[in-house]
Parts: C-alpha cells; structure tokens; sequence
C-alpha cells in the first residue's frame, strides 16, 4: 500500500466485520442467546482498529492516537453494557426476533454495517502513509472525543445508578446529565466520533474524505432510526400521562445539554432546526388531557 488507500484494505476489514458478527449471529440463533449483541458490536471497533494499526505497521502517531481512543472507548462501553444486561437479563430489543430468524439476520447484517461505516475514519487514517505533523484538527478532534466520552460514560454510570436504585423503579432518569438533556449518552456518542473525524482531516485527500460518512451514518441512526425514537416512543407510552414527565419531556433537550430553564424559554422552531427536537420524537406522546 502506498499513500493512496488500497481498496483491498478495506474490503478486508468489510470480510473481518461480517465475519465476526455472523458468528455472534450464529450463537444468539442456535442458543437464543442475546446478551453478547452490544458487546459484539463494541469489541468489533476494537478488531477494526487494531488490525489496521498492525497489518499497515506504520506505526505514525496520529495512528496509534486514533486507534488508541477507539479501543479506549470500545473496550468502556463494552464491558459497561454486557455487565448491564447480564445485570438486568434479557434484552427486551430482541423479544420480537428470538423466534424469526429473518429479523435476527437483518439486525446482525444492519450491525455490520454499522460497525464498518462509523469506523471509516481510523479505518482509512490507519491504511495509509502521509503522516503529516500534529496539527489544530488533531487536537480540536482529540478534545471533542475527551468530551464525548467523559460525557457519554457518565450518563451511563448516572442512569444505571439511578434504576438500580429500589425507590426509583418504574420512573424515568431525570437526574445528573439526564436533567438537561434526554439522552446524553448519544449525544456523547456522537461527540466523540465526531472528533474521530475531525483529527483524522489532516491525512485525508480525495475520495478520503468520504469517511465523513462515517459519522453521519452514526449520527442519522441515533436521530431518526434505533437511537432516540425507539426510546421517546417507550418513555411515551410509560409514563406519558405522567404530569412530571410530561413537564419533563417539554422542558428538557432531546440531545444537546441545556439547562432546562434555557430549552423552555426557546422558541419551537429553534429547537426543531437546532437542537433535534423533532415531531418525530412525540408522535406516541399523549394530548393534554387524554388518559
């Protein structure tokens, strides 16, 4: 491989992913076994980082940086959710395809895919040579990832501290960053691939650039597919005729983190237009006045 990316770099880090997730796939069918899915699919950033850095074996900084925040926060967020659903039991996302085998294998390909898009940037900043110095993009995309999953790890200790506590079963986590915000966690998630992206521009050129699509993809899924629409619409249906909660949904941003006092002094179309609060997110949430 030469300064340019070679196309089998990444047809082969496309072989490995599928690879993996079809054996995970083939264990969760034949044991309807479903406590390793986040797991699986955290572990395999880990595969794709690391394999990259040793089989290029340039070793250039801003490599073993990238693929080091990686494994960091996939080796983080991995252990916290397997422990989490041996914890708690069952995965409630798979009640529906324990039995259907078709939905099974669309969810595990749709992971693959997920895992190989958003990985884009370390991907291609590992396959190649140009290693140009240290420069502001590097240290702006280091410092959003800092963030991002300082953010994104707190979120998750403060919610599963929350429901692990007895006086809290049955009710919604308003505490800590979930007070400003309805899933800070994603947005932690986001923050931090995003910063992913933006220090692995220096090296970028051409059709490189295109590993933007990387965190786009994530970005969409959380906003408008598995992530924050699943989620409001199961808070919606628990706790929608709610008077705290629905105070709660109104005056709290989707995403972003505001102080609440702030978020409910804007105006509707600003939250739509900046800060994600979508219609899309309140088509299960009860009228005034229904029960």
């Amino acid at each position: 491989m030469g300064t340019v990316l070679d196309s089998h770099f990444l047809a082969l880090t496309a072989i490995v992913t599928v690879g993996y997730q079809l054996l995970f796939f083939v264990i969760t069918a034949l044991l309807k076994f479903d406590k390793v899915t986040d797991f699986a699919g955290s572990t395999n950033f880990i595969i794709l980082a690391v394999m990259t850095l040793v089989l290029k074996g340039t070793w250039h900084f801003r490599q073993v940086v990238l693929s080091f925040l990686v494994v960091s926060w996939g080796l983080r967020l991995g252990l916290f959710l397997l422990l989490r659903i041996l914890q708690w039991g069952e995965d409630r996302r798979f009640d529906e395809m324990r039995s259907n085998l078709g939905k099974l294998a669309v969810f595990w390909i749709f992971q693959a895919v997920w895992v190989w898009t958003v990985s884009l940037p370390v991907t291609v900043v590992n396959g190649i040579d140009r290693d140009p110095s240290v420069q502001a993009a590097d240290i702006i995309g280091w410092i959003m990832w800092s963030v991002g999953v300082s953010v994104e790890a707190t979120a998750d200790q403060q919610k599963l501290t929350f429901k692990n506590a007895p006086e809290n079963r049955g009710k919604w986590c308003n505490v800590g960053l979930w007070n400003i915000s309805r899933h800070p966690n994603y947005f932690g998630e986001i923050l931090l691939w995003w910063g992913i992206f933006v220090a692995s521009a220096p090296v970028l050129e051409g059709a490189e650039w295109l590993v933007i699509l990387g965190p786009i993809f994530l970005t969409l899924l959380l906003l408008f597919v598995s992530g924050i629409p699943l989620l409001e619409q199961s808070a919606d249906k628990k706790f929608g005729n709610v008077a705290a909660y629905r105070v709660y949904k109104r005056t709290t941003s989707p995403l972003i983190p505001l102080p609440q006092a702030v978020y409910r002094s804007l105006p509707s179309w600003f939250k739509s237009v900046f800060l994600f609060e979508f219609p899309l997110y309140s088509r299960n949430f009860p009228e005034e006045g229904s029960t």
